[in-house]
């Protein structure tokens, strides 16, 4: 008899294929958001006002209640009856990084990738936030079937999916010490095929931006969009230190070809103005925007200009959807932005 079982064919999606929701894991006392506990809370709420408005949210809270209550004073009923809350403790907020990682099948069904997170690169604790996806599951909050991936570290703001099976990293993150040493770049890219089911992975090498604690993701440098288009943040000023290594990303961009053999589009995005707090820069970048439903969430710096230019550029990359700006200044004093918080989930 003829075996008619057929084999089900998965694909990491591009970020603005339609999803059902995101999650956010939410700031509480007992992270560095401590100190600011009132003004990142109210840029969460804004997150949330905005993320509601066009699809489901997921969030993680450390108590029962505790954003619930929050949402509640903020959010409109229709708004609530997308929100859906998950007790679970955390050491941080970074969704993006400790989050599942959905797979499509061809079939519709779907695939959420536990990998392991550890704090990048051992900088930080993070055995809660390795956690969160594991209780996620038991709770049956997680959408598809549950995969195991705790045997290697991977963070989500590390990778971007063009959605047709070509995988961008960096080289300074993923060959970061304390991530999976000691394998070697082609042993990883082996891993990111295999797991993410890719069929080809772009490596990166160049546009680290001072003060970022995670040996430069992707996520704060380069953007996938439609129409194998990449956004990237432009080299800005000549007296800037990082001029030189963006000059140099921008190079290799324009040298990369798709799996087709053409040149991808290229959109630059403005180089944030640098931002300092007690002498150290912070990592503010324009490439850390977030793609819903409808919709892009797009960090600002109270910069106009530069804002207004950033704005622009993505909307020209997502013709057709609402730009949503929210100030990311609060978000960048730990180091990221609105793309770092957040994780979608199809």
């Amino acid at each position: 008899m003829a075996n008619n079982t057929l084999t089900t064919i998965y694909r990491m999606p591009a970020e603005w294929e339609r999803q059902w929701g995101v999650m956010l894991t939410w700031p509480h006392e007992q992270t560095d958001w401590s100190c600011y506990l009132d003004d990142i809370t109210e840029t969460y709420l804004q997150m949330a006002d905005a993320i509601t408005r066009h699809e489901h949210l997921l969030v993680v809270e450390p108590v029962r209640g505790y954003a619930q209550r929050l949402l509640e004073a903020r959010l409109s009923p229709t708004q609530l009856q997308r929100v859906v809350c998950h007790t679970c403790e955390s050491n941080d907020t970074w969704a993006r990084d400790h989050g599942p990682i959905t797979l499509v099948g061809d079939d519709g069904s779907l695939l959420a990738l536990d990998f392991r997170f550890n704090g990048w690169g051992e900088k930080f604790p993070a055995e809660k936030d390795n956690a969160i996806n594991r209780s996620l599951h038991k709770a049956g909050r997680l959408h598809g079937e549950y995969e195991d991936h705790l045997d290697f570290v991977l963070e989500g703001g590390s990778i971007e999916s063009d959605g047709r099976g070509t995988v961008f990293t960096t080289s300074t993150c993923l060959l970061a010490p304390h991530r999976n040493q000691p394998l070697s770049q082609d042993e990883i890219e082996k891993q990111l095929k295999r797991r993410l089911h890719a069929e080809h992975v772009v490596w990166l090498d160049h546009g680290e931006l001072e003060g970022d604690d995670t040996d430069g993701h992707i996520d704060t440098i380069v953007r996938t969009a439609p129409d194998d288009t990449l956004l990237y943040v432009s080299s800005g000023k000549d007296d800037d230190l990082q001029h030189e290594d963006f000059v140099l990303l921008e190079q290799q961009l324009r040298a990369l070809r798709t799996q087709e053999g053409k040149p991808y589009r290229l959109i630059a995005l403005p180089m944030a103005d640098a931002i300092y707090e007690e002498g150290e820069r912070l990592p503010a970048t324009y490439a850390n925007f977030l793609v819903i439903n409808g919709a892009v969430i797009y960090p600002t710096y109270a910069q106009p200009e530069n804002d207004e230019r950033a704005r622009k550029a993505i909307a020209q990359a997502f013709p057709g959807r609402e730009m949503i700006g929210i100030d990311a200044r609060t978000i960048i004093r730990q180091h990221g932005s609105i793309h770092c918080l957040t994780m979608q989930m199809s």
